[in-house]
């Protein structure tokens, strides 16, 4: 089949090399390009904001934004749906036509952080939270009141074409970039279900990318996991997105690295120590960031961006309001990497079968920090402490949003279990949390890691029970 050099565009990439997509001039008339998607400023707008929310101030090449990666999601989408596209018609006989799975996976990827604000997840958690809102749920409503007219009449991608009586549904793609609650009915089709997986499940087109991308970004690696064989034993079942037994262990890589990341990189000591005053500065300035919820404001919200933000804020010192300026001075100090926690300890607390993660001291911030200070000697309960937790999941367990998504083929008895079946799945802990605590300075060092290990030396839980 001859190339499509007529409607075909190229974008180089350094993860995925050459990206194709439909161009503009080879859009019949009434019909939208996949560039028309592309260039449209909704998308556009993810070029100002860091895909690592502030990790790129400690890895100083790591300053790769959320339009790299959509770009990178839509293009891994539509390779990985190549692949699994015999599957899942196997799977379910209704499965659309493999030109519009196709590109109903592509716009997913390249919209689903379409309602990412400053700083990302992290303006997920101190703003948008405030209004019962995520970036998922945030981006759903942008793609149904801003894009959607728009989505019907895409037509194409590089490797196919919808049939005529088919037209692009944007409440898939919104049920695509959405994780699924665990008590959801499944009242969509099969194979829309058996989609999903490949954005909510334990290795999706978007953290596929990510990995790759922010662990060549970042110097981690060039090439953290092996991607080809990933895919190569993938397909669909009845049951979900399964990997073939001989794919196991380069699943299990990929856990591993994506866990190392969270480690080295998004947890960095220093990272977290810049969220610690970022959270603070958010806490004071949320009135002044935004004005209200976004839903309300969408206009707004299109122009609100990692750039838009940083240059107020370092403008508000100037301001003739009092309070405004103080706020200012602080950001500035922020801008300028004055960094006023330090961390002083650490520990690494792992959570698998048997091992309540909820009963833990360490799953809340507050009861954590109350933890150490009953635990430091009486003259310094009082000195300023910050208790930081993060968690990363490195498996789903029972209860979480992408458990019953992945299942593991065994060619010995040709059936299809759970992961779980295999000892190298199950030697994976569930998540572990980095505990730390930061200090204004690093006086107190040792009694405050001796309160850290007296809490880790059996008595975590029983803080917990005993309340």
């Amino acid at each position: 089949m001859q190339p499509n050099y007529d409607w075909e565009s190229l974008s180089h990439d350094p993860i995925h090399g050459y990206i194709p997509f439909v161009s503009r001039r080879g859009a019949a008339p009434g019909e939208i390009s996949e560039q028309d998607i592309i260039d449209h400023p909704w998308v556009q707008r993810l070029r100002q904001i860091h895909q690592l929310q502030t990790a790129w101030w400690v890895f100083p090449s790591a300053t790769h934004t959320r339009f790299q990666h959509v770009l990178g999601v839509m293009h891994l989408a539509g390779r990985v749906t190549q692949h699994l596209y015999p599957s899942l018609q196997a799977s379910d006989p209704d499965t659309p036509s493999f030109g519009y799975v196709t590109t109903l996976m592509r716009l997913a990827g390249l919209l689903h952080d379409v309602g990412h604000g400053p700083f990302g997840h992290f303006f997920d958690q101190f703003y948008l939270a405030r209004y019962g809102l995520n970036h998922e749920r945030l981006g759903s409503e942008i793609i149904r009141r801003e894009l959607a007219p728009l989505l019907r009449r895409v037509r194409r991608n590089p490797l196919g074409e919808l049939r005529p009586d088919e037209e692009i549904d944007p409440e898939q793609i919104c049920f695509l970039i959405t994780r699924p609650k665990t008590s959801e009915e499944p009242t969509s089709p099969l194979w829309l279900r058996l989609l999903r997986s490949l954005f909510s499940g334990i290795y999706t087109v978007d953290n596929m990318d990510f990995v790759l991308r922010d662990a060549y970004m970042s110097g981690y690696s060039q090439r953290a996991f092996d991607l080809d064989r990933l895919i190569h034993y993938s397909f669909f079942t009845p049951q979900g997105l399964t990997i073939h037994e001989r794919g196991l262990p380069a699943l299990v890589r990929f856990i591993t690295v994506r866990a190392e990341l969270f480690r080295s990189i998004y947890f960095h000591r220093t990272v977290r120590s810049i969220d610690l005053s970022l959270q603070d500065l958010f806490r004071d300035s949320a009135d002044y960031l935004f004005p209200g919820n976004p839903l309300d404001h969408l206009d707004q919200y299109r122009r609100f961006t990692d750039w838009s933000l940083l240059v107020d804020v370092e403008r508000w010192a100037d301001s003739p309001d009092e309070r405004l300026a103080t706020l200012g001075v602080r950001w500035r100090e922020w801008l300028g990497r004055k960094i006023l926690w330090k961390m002083v300890c650490e520990r690494t607390v792992f959570f698998g079968p048997g091992k309540s993660e909820e009963m833990s001291v360490f799953s809340d911030e507050k009861l954590f920090e109350e933890a150490i200070r009953r635990r430091l000697p009486p003259g310094l309960r009082e000195i300023p402490l910050r208790c930081d937790p993060p968690r990363h999941v490195h498996r789903p367990g029972t209860r979480a949003p992408a458990a019953g998504q992945n299942y593991l083929y065994d060619p010995a008895t040709k059936s299809v279990r759970t992961l779980d079946a295999r000892e190298l799945y199950r030697q994976i802990p569930f998540s572990y949390r980095i505990c730390r605590v930061y200090a204004l300075d690093t006086q107190h060092a040792n009694e405050i890691a001796a309160a850290m290990d007296a809490l880790l030396n059996g008595d975590a839980v029983d803080d917990v029970t005993n309340m």
